[in-house]
């Protein structure tokens, strides 16, 4: 799967819930308010959330807007209104229901986020209401509100937009894990990163920067090159039109020392291939088999007949290491903890700075997921849960009026009110 993909730090909730009981808080499904306030129970708090109602095109991602009585937080909780939130490729894979990590839909998407604290629960010491974090899940987090562990937020430099927030956590600890845990990426090296204008390949490129005298291909269309060139890209190579492999062979004939694959098939064939004797191969994802809106079989079968196979016996032989990664199977919570502290310091430092590709609101979610699947994005695509002003949408309102074929058709519909249910839902289709 994707390596842009959320680390599975806590327990996925059960998507039915009890009318009269409140979901649990590790789905960021209801949010909850810290004892502490004396109108938690009785101020009802509503929210907008982006759910996955079911596997398919982007018209199964809905926006909702949902009421719920405030149940309390649980000891070491925190309540997180979210500011920004990070689209990943996994998403898109989710989508498609080719993302095993993420529960059976209805679902609520979303692995990362920034934000501002709005309530802790009992014995949360190191965190306060007002505290700006950043926050992480396996799902959850495209929505305005969510209840995370306190062990789950990380303080934001006071420098750091709530933007860049959103968009270090997946993409930058996929790539510090790739480079300096497994491939152990030393002076000298080099490395080939594939998707070299996506957020894991710039997060890529700038930690290779934190080590002298490293030389870094990076595969992107022609139009990307300029922008890649000079955040660090030694080598651009178009993939388009041209063989990566020829490129990388007439300007090092010996090959790479690393090389991080997030296609899968016969690309992660020709990356073992073009490895130097001690190399490492790191295979992080599966981009190969998403071509469409819709799971596509036939990609599917072909990546998986194309991938590669070996033996222990070719792998002594060939003195090459081969790895796989998976951010969502790592349960080692303190070490993504390690982690996210040491990126938060090279970003004090100055050493690496996401790149913000664009942002989108949650109304426009089909939108920021085209951008990405049609890899128009150069950085990192972020979704903004506050709602889009009041001006754009009257704006908005009067074109569709005066355009009898709209190409933005917003469709609103109130879900029925059960009287026995505290939660009322509200549902809007996202615009195509």
């Amino acid at each position: 799967m994707s390596g842009e993909e959320a680390p599975t730090l806590q327990q996925q909730p059960e998507q039915e819930k009890k009318p009269d009981e409140p979901p649990p808080a590790a789905a960021a499904e209801a949010p909850q308010e810290s004892a502490s306030s004396p109108a938690a129970e009785e101020k009802p708090l509503s929210w907008r959330a982006l759910v996955l109602t079911g596997h398919g095109g982007y018209e199964k991602i809905k926006l909702q807007v949902k009421t719920q009585t405030r149940p309390q937080l649980q000891a070491g909780e925190v309540l997180v209104r979210l500011k920004a939130c990070g689209l990943n490729f996994a998403e898109l894979l989710g989508k498609q229901g080719l993302y095993e990590l993420l529960p059976a839909p209805p679902v609520i998407l979303g692995m990362e986020g920034s934000g501002v604290i709005e309530a802790v629960g009992e014995g949360v010491t190191d965190r306060k209401v007002g505290d700006r974090v950043i926050t992480m899940s396996r799902s959850g987090m495209w929505q305005e509100v969510v209840v995370v562990s306190a062990n789950l937020t990380f303080p934001m430099p006071e420098q750091m937009s709530f933007e860049e927030g959103a968009a270090i956590p997946i993409n930058y600890i996929t790539a510090y894990m790739m480079l300096f845990e497994m491939a152990n990426v030393r002076p000298g090296k080099s490395v080939l990163i594939h998707m070299a204008a996506g957020g894991v390949g710039i997060a890529v490129t700038q930690l290779c920067q934190t080590v002298p005298d490293v030389t870094v291909f990076g595969t992107a269309s022609a139009a990307k090159h300029e922008t890649i060139a000079q955040g660090g890209v030694t080598h651009p190579i178009d993939y388009r039109t041209k063989d990566y492999m020829e490129e990388i062979r007439k300007i090092s004939p010996k090959g790479v020392d690393i090389v991080l694959d997030p296609l899968g098939g016969s690309d992660t064939q020709k990356g073992f291939s073009l490895l130097r004797p001690l190399g490492t191969l790191v295979v992080f994802g599966a981009a190969n088999c998403v071509t469409g809106q819709k799971k596509n079989l036939l990609a599917m079968a072909k990546t998986w007949y194309n991938q590669l196979s070996l033996t222990a016996l070719k792998l002594m032989q060939s003195n090459k290491a081969v790895c796989g990664f998976h951010l969502g199977y790592i349960t080692d919570g303190e070490l993504i903890s390690r982690t996210m502290f040491k990126l938060l310091e090279l970003y004090d430092q100055g050493k690496i700075k996401p790149r913000i590709d664009s942002c989108y609101h949650f109304e426009q979610v089909t939108d920021a997921m085209k951008r990405m699947h049609e890899r128009q994005n150069i950085g990192k695509v972020i979704l903004l849960p506050e709602a889009k002003e009041e001006e754009a949408k009257e704006e908005e309102a009067a074109e569709s009026k005066s355009n009898p074929e709209p190409v933005e058709n917003v469709e609103k519909t109130e879900a029925a009110i059960d009287e026995k249910e505290e939660e009322a839902t509200e549902e809007v289709k996202a615009e195509d």
